[in-house]
């Protein structure tokens, strides 16, 4: 591969590390220093990522590096949900975060895991269902889902219900939405971005976090790109249209272990 297209396909694969690296740290500035390191490996040896099956997985592969030689950090809090997130990491299963992300939010197959992650096929499966079992029995809550598609918002409710959470209702507005909440406190929202009167599911939830408070929160969009830009407070769980029953119940898994949300300046 040339060096233009080496660089073409990584740009293209930038957000969604960006999006990797904000949900793994907790914190979009921390996940963005990564994903600059990473790119400066990658313009130090270009071979880091050219070796690889592919772009996508050299880019990945070299930030997983970065990520492992300095000890994996998140960011530090001593109160509040990231505190409680903190206490919840460290009895996960070493590396079980890390690759329920990369197979279900990303998309890596398993033999595409185990490259990144530098493991065998074996170990890289292992883990993704060590990390399901460890995120699912670690939380259990409330969830209002913001969603103007009866059928998708049908699919969602049997999602996070076979989870074991409640879904406290379902909005197809913001105003419906904010109505619900305040109805009944939610404990994570799952929200669309377009709603059915053109309202915004962004406008929304910044809405809700205001009147009640911070609380992790994940978007469903057609366009994830388009909230991947860089330019502005980002979320950390951005799950793309089509999803598929693992993306969703990964996110949802995730988002209530390690609840730590931002509002998005829309």
């Amino acid at each position: 591969m040339s060096k233009g297209d080496l660089s073409q396909a990584i740009g293209a694969a930038l957000p969604y590390l960006r999006r990797y690296a904000r949900a793994l740290t907790g914190s979009q500035t921390t996940g963005d220093n990564y994903a600059a390191a990473t790119l400066e490996a990658i313009l130090t040896d270009r071979s880091a990522a050219s070796d690889a099956s592919s772009p996508k997985v050299g880019l990945f592969k070299v930030f997983h590096g970065i990520w492992v030689s300095t000890g994996a950090p998140v960011v530090e809090e001593n109160t509040g949900a990231l505190a409680k997130a903190h206490d919840r990491l460290s009895k996960l299963t070493t590396n079980s975060r890390e690759a329920l992300l990369l197979h279900t939010i990303e998309e890596f197959s398993i033999s595409e895991l185990a490259e990144i992650m530098q493991i065998e096929t074996s170990e890289a499966e292992q883990l993704v269902v060590l990390a399901r079992q460890e995120m699912a029995d670690a939380v259990t809550g409330r969830v209002l889902i913001i969603e103007d598609e009866a059928i998708i918002a049908m699919d969602l409710e049997s999602i996070v219900a076979d989870l074991g959470h409640r879904v406290t209702g379902v909005a197809r507005t913001r105003d419906a939405a904010i109505d619900l909440a305040k109805q009944e406190v939610p404990d994570l929202v799952l929200a669309d971005i377009q709603l059915a009167d053109n309202s915004s599911g962004i406008d929304a939830v910044n809405d809700i976090l205001k009147e009640l408070g911070e609380r992790p929160v994940i978007f469903i969009t057609a366009f994830p790109e388009r909230l991947l830009t860089g330019e502005r407070p980002e979320p950390a769980f951005l799950i793309s249209k089509p999803y598929s029953e693992d993306q969703v119940r990964s996110a949802v898994s995730q988002a209530m272990f390690f609840s730590s949300t931002e509002t998005l300046k829309a």
